[in-house]
């Protein structure tokens, strides 16, 4: 089964590396610890401080995605992820500990066939839960006339602004 999962993360990435095994340890560790399996809508709840490969395993073994609101983007530059299981309640941060230098081939290996207990820090979620995904009213931009969410807009003497197109009332420079 385990080899199943891999290669339906491979699949769904595009190719096989060191940080689609990231993601796919960190994925397996997480399930562990929260006591749950793949969400099919917001149950799990993921916090990726990084947009690297990783993520794209996350999104097939955990069914956290962009598209349902499950998976936000805290871009750090971190291999730092923090899950929240709704169900349950229990919540955790995981953070990649420094790996052994070995060339690219070594690596995977290393991260495929290791331990993902010894591969990353475990503590807890420094965030609260975050809230469910809204639905949002979207309103026309007056420069640009594309939709935008409403969370997005801005109202200058009546008429809706995007924010590419909303310019900001400054007069101290």
């Amino acid at each position: 089964m385990k080899k199943d999962l891999w290669e339906k993360c491979v699949s769904f990435h595009g190719h096989s590396c060191g940080g689609l095994a990231i993601g796919y340890q960190v994925s397996m560790y997480a399930m562990e610890l929260l006591e749950a399996g793949r969400a099919e809508d917001e149950e799990l709840v993921c916090i990726a401080e990084c947009d690297a490969c990783s993520v794209d395993a996350i999104q097939v073994l955990l069914g956290c995605t962009l598209g349902k609101g499950n998976l936000l983007l805290k871009l750090r530059g971190k291999q730092a992820y923090s899950f929240y299981n709704r169900k349950n309640g229990k919540s955790v941060r995981l953070v990649l500990r420094e790996t052994p230098e070995k060339n690219r081939d070594e690596r995977l290996k290393w991260l495929m066939e290791g331990d993902f207990h010894d591969m990353f820090n475990c503590n807890a979620a420094p965030e609260h839960e975050p809230e469910q995904a809204r639905i949002f009213k979207n309103y026309t931009c007056k420069e640009c006339g594309e939709r935008t969410a409403e969370s997005h807009i801005h109202l200058v003497n009546g008429e809706y602004f995007c924010e590419e197109c909303y310019k900001p009332y400054r007069r101290i420079y």
